[in-house]
């Protein structure tokens, strides 16, 4: 196998690229499309909640309780969706999953008729109703989020697949940029076709993105080993210092990984805590940026447009050299955990300038828009990190289900949060002064990168290698 000297990384990378070819990036190209389209339907009800809100008279409960659904069905079906793409493979599962996704993100269009017919089966069965609007988006939102659970188990999968361990944090930092660029995407797009169209035409056209991204996938995507457009010389860099993974056509099936083994790794708790403390933050910025700006600076429909875009396109900048950073102390000597916990120190600092979105927000909208930006790009920087430490210490075999179980701890994190948030802004709203809610949440979302870190490093302090599974 060829090694490769961490201290003339970027030398050695360029050159290696010339000589065994680029493919593994195609598929982290395809990964990055695929984030893309599942952050463009996440947020399209987050752009259109103000607007909706009025006319369907809903509360920032109400709110939050749609938004807390679609967190709890992805954090319980992320604990599957890890073990289903194990199971059946990265290239049926994640067609799979876009495929659910695509078509719940289609059904919100559809969300009175839904509520209505459900609320008329649950009042036939005695059942208390719920207003019909939030009964048919708490549907459609789950629907969404049972699909989308699987969009990064199978990316990361896929990362784990074809990229060497070296390369795996900043292939996880390009593609997960993905999210960021969906992000930008969605306050250009959205707006625009509900105000031209109607509402229910931005969850369409938005949501049958999808089924594009399938056909590529299917025609590009196999397993390394399989990969006739791989070179031999490609394939030998992605499992250099590794064996390959694979089992003869006539081996027995694998000895499936039940959950409680994995759970008695302090390295699982260490990334499904991380995950509680610091996926929640990033769910408050995406689901409820675009409530804050109206509220506190009277920003509605195309008026977020510019401000969510620039904030987004700073959050792409931390996804992509959030993931590379750590090559700055692997350049020093340091191996890769060591080299990832060291950058993610650094990026846990950089949400705390989210502390002075409030007290300077008189000055102008734009403060806490960069603020906010600052903080959001580090916990992309942050995400990026903390998913190839998935993959730095468990084998290939059990990624999918490790991302499955943090995945759910930081759903779970997600509910919590908007849960949180929107008790404080009624309540506050009540009060007459709202602002002071989002001053609390963004004291929250502040320092919980600092904790998670803590918790982290006090569960694993060095490297460990899981070995045993």
């Amino acid at each position: 196998m060829q090694q490769v000297n961490y201290t003339n990384y970027k030398t050695t990378m360029q050159h290696q690229n010339e000589v065994i070819g680029k493919y593994r990036w195609t598929i982290c190209g395809l990964l990055f499309f695929a984030t893309t389209v599942n952050y463009l339907d996440r947020q399209v009800l987050s752009l259109l909640a103000p607007s909706l809100s009025k006319e369907f008279n809903w509360s920032n409960t109400d709110y939050a309780n749609i938004t807390a659904v679609f967190q709890f069905t992805y954090a319980i079906s992320m604990l599957f969706a890890g073990r289903l793409i194990d199971k059946i493979g990265t290239k049926v599962g994640y067609i799979l999953a876009i495929v659910i996704w695509s078509i719940g993100a289609i059904m919100h269009a559809y969300a009175i008729p839904i509520g209505t017919s459900v609320n008329s089966v649950l009042a036939w069965a005695g059942i208390a109703a719920v207003p019909v609007s939030i009964l048919g988006f708490m549907i459609s939102r789950s629907f969404l989020a049972f699909g989308e659970s699987g969009n990064f188990p199978a990316a990361i999968k896929a990362v784990a697949e074809y990229f060497p361990k070296k390369e795996r944090s900043f292939a996880t930092g390009i593609f997960n940029s993905g999210s960021n660029v969906g992000a930008i995407l969605a306050p250009i797009t959205v707006p625009w076709i509900a105000v031209n169209w109607g509402w229910e035409s931005a969850f369409i056209i938005i949501g049958a993105i999808g089924f594009v991204w399938i056909f590529f996938w299917y025609i590009l995507y196999e397993k390394p080993e399989k990969q006739k457009r791989l070179s031999a010389a490609e394939l030998h860099y992605i499992l250099d210092g590794e064996i390959a993974e694979k089992e003869p056509e006539t081996a027995l099936p694998k000895e499936k990984i039940s959950w409680i083994k994995l759970l008695k790794y302090k390295q699982t708790w260490a990334f499904a805590l991380g995950k509680f403390l610091t996926d929640g933050i990033w769910w408050f910025f995406l689901f409820w940026l675009p409530k804050y700006l109206e509220v506190q600076f009277g920003l509605v429909k195309t008026d977020i447009a510019f401000p969510l875009s620039v904030l987004y396109t700073m959050t792409m900048v931390g996804s992509i050299y959030g993931g590379y950073f750590p090559m700055y102390f692997i350049n020093k000597g340091y191996n890769p955990y060591e080299g990832r916990m060291k950058a993610m120190l650094i990026i846990a600092l950089f949400p705390l300038v989210v502390l002075l979105a409030q007290p300077l927000g008189y000055i102008s909208y734009w403060i806490p828009v960069v603020l906010i930006g600052v903080g959001a790009s580090a916990h992309q920087a942050w995400s990026a990190n903390i998913f190839t430490t998935v993959s730095d210490m468990f084998p290939k075999k059990a990624v999918g289900s490790i991302i499955g179980i943090g995945g759910m701890a930081g759903g779970i994190g997600g509910v919590v949060v908007s849960k949180l948030g929107g008790a404080l802004f009624d309540y506050y709203e009540g009060l007459g002064h709202v602002q002071t809610g989002y001053t609390i949440m963004f004291v929250l979302c502040a320092l919980a990168y600092l904790v998670a870190w803590a918790v982290m490093k006090t569960l694993v302090p060095k490297y460990a290698e899981i070995t045993d599974l």
